[in-house]
């Protein structure tokens, strides 16, 4: 299934509307509106059954413009992969993405949602920046982001009463406060100097926020910060640890505070074990015994015992605490 504007953009018109029902995969239904803005800009309106959809790189290598979409999703929920970054995607959430790079996108609800579709060159950002910028969920919540959603959604229902030039500026517009929204959102580029501290970061951080992803591996964790595995051991070496050991020191760190937490009091240990994404139980309890000298059920009645010295931030602030 094609996922974007038609291919003619000279011949269009101001206003067009197709329906599609793609083959192979899951049946997916879904209609599109689409809304010229010049004569390189668009912005469409898609509203479609739950549907999986992908670009694979051999399709990518045949487009012949440099183009960028963005997409507001005023419903539903599903993930756009894309350069081995993935963007969880629901109400509100903006993701801007390339068409010149292999994609998948996998909708799990009925989607509505808003595409803003224009050549790289307009977005006036450096390339690294655009870079980074891709496949990032864009915080519904921010600013900026509404402001750039308000927009699109009212300019989607007035262009067909604005002329051919308001049409063009008024997509110009758009791509202004695109480019406003991900200057808020995207990490700062770093120079040559500090990039190797800013992935270190990022990816520590990556582990932090994705405990219980039980596909976090040293290889995931490198490839999805775009890394070699070698490279990845180099960078954490500066802190004297592995990745792997810093995965699972985050994990036994994280798995304690939960146990240490009076909100957690009702969770089983099991539980609480799949929660920070710990393997088998045995080998659990090996481990954080080694590592705090108890078992877990035992750390959690002694603390109970002590009169309940819960914690009451979260626990990645106790894992950072101690990790520093």
């Amino acid at each position: 299934m094609r996922w974007g504007p038609p291919r003619s953009w000279k011949r269009r018109p101001a206003t067009a509307t197709c329906r599609w029902s793609p083959s192979g995969g899951p049946a997916s239904r879904g209609r599109l509106t689409m809304r010229s803005l010049g004569e390189v800009v668009s912005l469409s309106e898609a509203r479609t059954t739950p549907l999986q959809t992908s670009r694979t790189a051999r399709m990518a290598a045949k487009t012949d413009r440099d183009d960028l979409l963005f997409c507001v999703h005023l419903a539903g929920s599903g993930r756009l992969l894309q350069h081995g970054r993935m963007a969880e995607l629901s109400e509100g959430v903006g993701v801007l993405y390339e068409a010149r790079s292999a994609w998948d996108l996998n909708m799990m609800t009925n989607v509505h949602s808003l595409l803003l579709h224009f050549p790289r060159d307009l977005l006036p950002l450096r390339p690294a920046e655009i870079s980074e910028g891709l496949a990032r969920s864009m915080d519904p919540g921010s600013p900026a982001m509404r402001l750039l959603s308000g927009y699109l959604g009212q300019l989607f229902q007035l262009a067909g009463d604005l002329s051919g030039e308001q049409r063009q500026d008024a997509g110009m517009a758009g791509i202004e406060m695109l480019t406003m929204a991900l200057r808020g959102t995207t990490p700062a580029v770093p120079d040559e100097r500090s990039a190797g501290e800013v992935v270190l970061g990022l990816m520590r951080a990556h582990v932090r926020h994705h405990l219980g992803d039980r596909c976090l591996t040293v290889a995931e964790l490198a490839r999805r910060h775009h890394v070699s595995v070698r490279h990845a051991h180099a960078l954490f070496s500066r802190l004297g640890i592995t990745p792997a050991a810093y995965i699972r020191e985050q994990r036994l760190l994280a798995a304690r505070a939960m146990l240490s937490d009076q909100r957690h009091d009702l969770r089983p240990v099991s539980e609480i074990r799949a929660a920070v994404g710990l393997g088998e139980l045995r080998t659990y309890e090996r481990a954080f015994r080694r590592r705090f000298g108890t078992t877990p059920a035992s750390w959690r009645r002694e603390r109970q015992s002590q009169g309940g010295n819960a914690l009451t931030g979260p626990a990645s602030a106790t894992v950072e605490a101690e990790m520093g």
